[in-house]
C-alpha cells in the first residue's frame, strides 16, 4: 500500500487526516445520455490526487468522482470481493501484486484495456490477454533505518536481509503482520524470494530469535514504533528499523518544517521487494462508461506526473516525471526481490499460515 501525503501530513504537520475532495453529485444524477454523472472509485486509505488534476478530469470528462476508502489494501480487497455482485463503486484501485491473484480468481474485475496501456513500462504489464487490471504505480517495500540512532550508537546500519539476523541488530526491527498488512506480506514474500520455498522459514526463526517485533499494520509500525519517523520521535519510539517503503525518506523531508538538508532516515537497499499496484473496472459496475474514463485518466501523463508526491510511489508510464526528492532521497532499488504473480497465487495463503504459526505463536 502506498505511503500518502495524508499520512505524513497528519503526523509531521499535526493537522490530522486530510480528506479527499472527490465527492460529487449523488449517484442518481443523470448525464444527458442517461448515465450517471458520478463515477465511484473504491480504494484503500492511501489514495490521493491533487485537487486541480482531479478537477481537470471532471471538467473534461463530465463525470464527478466519488471516492470510498476502506482501510488497508488487504481489507479493501477482501470487502470488494464479498460485495462483487453489488459493488460499492465502479473502479477499484490498490490491489497489488501480492493480492492480485485473489482478486482475479474471484472475478472482481471485468475486461477493459485502458487508453495509454501501450505506454506502460513492459515490466509492469500483466494479464495481457484479458486486460482485467491496469498497472498504475510501483514502489519498493524495504527496511528503513533511523540515521541518528545508528550514528549515536556507532553502529553500521544493515544493508541486507542477512544482516537483520546478526546479533548487533537484536530487538531493533519492527514489521507488520503478513496476514493483515500489505507491506508485511511484501516483506514475507521478499524473504521467500531470497531464501526459497523452505529456507524462508529458517530465516524467520532466526529473525524471531533476534527479537523482531510484529504489529498489525504500517501506521502503527512506522508512526508509533519506529524511532526515525516524525511520529515515532514524538512518541519516544525505540525501534530504529522498520519495514516501510523506499519512498519514506523523501516523505520525511518533504513534510518536515523546516525541511532538513538530508533525510533523517535511510533505506537498506538489500531488503527490498518490488510492489506494483493496479486498478480495474469492477464486475457489475453501475457506471461502466464512467469507470472506463477514470481508468483512462489514471494512465494520463498529467495523473502519472502528479501521483508521486501525493501517494509516494513511482509512475508506470513511459516518460512520466520522477520528483527530484525521490531521486535524491528515495531512489528505487537496483535489484529488488520480485516474484511471479502465479507463484504468489500458488503459495501465498500457505506461506501466511506457516508464517503466522511460526512467528506469532
Amino acid at each position: 500500500m502506498s505511503i500518502t501525503s495524508k499520512r505524513f501530513a497528519a503526523v509531521v504537520v499535526g493537522l490530522g487526516m486530510v480528506g479527499l475532495s472527490a465527492c460529487g453529485s449523488s449517484d442518481t444524477d443523470q448525464a444527458s445520455g442517461g448515465g450517471s454523472k458520478t463515477v465511484t472509485l473504491v480504494s484503500h486509505n492511501s489514495w490521493a490526487v491533487s485537487k486541480d488534476v482531479l478537477a481537470a478530469f471532471e471538467k473534461e470528462s463530465g463525470y464527478q468522482v466519488k471516492v470510498l476508502e476502506d482501510g488497508d489494501a488487504g481489507q479493501a480487497v477482501n470487502k470488494a470481493i464479498l460485495t462483487k455482485d453489488n459493488p460499492q463503486g465502479d473502479v477499484f484501485f490498490g490491489v497489488d501484486n501480492t493480492l492480485l491473484s485473489r482478486a482475479l480468481d474471484n472475478g472482481l474485475f471485468q475486461s477493459y484495456e485502458a487508453k495509454g496501456s501501450d505506454l506502460i513500462l513492459p515490466e509492469y504489464r500483466v494479464d495481457q490477454e484479458k486486460h482485467r487490471v491496469t498497472p498504475v504505480d510501483t514502489g519498493d517495500i524495504c527496511v528503513n533505518y533511523d540515521k541518528a540512532y545508528f550514528s549515536e550508537h556507532k553502529l553500521t546500519p544493515p544493508e541486507s536481509l542477512d544482516d537483520l539476523i546478526e546479533p548487533q541488530y537484536k530487538d531493533l526491527l519492527v514489521t507488520e503482520n503478513a496476514s493483515t498488512s500489505s507491506p508485511g506480506l511484501g516483506f514475507l514474500l521478499g524473504t521467500a524470494a531470497k531464501y526459497g520455498d523452505e529456507g524462508w522459514q529458517d530465516y524467520w526463526k532466526k529473525l524471531k530469535a533476534n527479537g523482531v517485533k510484529v504489529v498489525d499494520g504500517w501506521e502503527q509500525a512506522y508512526n508509533e514504533e519506529f524511532s526515525g519517523s516524525a511520529g515515532g520521535r514524538k512518541a519516544g519510539a525505540d525501534r530504529p528499523l522498520v519495514v516501510s517503503y523506499a519512498s519514506s525518506p523523501p516523505a520525511e523531508v518533504i513534510y518536515a518544517d523546516p525541511r532538513p538538508e538530508t533525510a533523517p532516515t535511510g533505506v537498506a537497499t538489500g531488503t527490498c521487494f518490488r510492489q506494483v499496484e493496479y486498478a480495474g473496472l469492477l464486475s457489475n459496475a453501475k457506471n461502466p462508461e464512467g469507470g472506463k474514463a477514470l481508468l483512462d485518466f489514471l494512465l494520463t501523463k498529467k495523473f502519472q506526473d502528479d501521483m508521486p508526491l501525493n501517494m509516494f510511489v513511482y509512475p508506470v508510464r513511459e516518460g512520466a516525471q520522477v520528483p527530484e526528492e525521490f531521486v535524491k532521497y528515495g531512489p528505487q532499488a537496483k535489484d529488488p526481490q520480485t516474484m511471479d504473480p502465479a507463484k504468489i497465487a500458488d503459495n501465498r495463503d500457505d506461506w501466511v499460515k506457516s508464517w503466522t504459526s511460526l512467528v506469532l505463536k
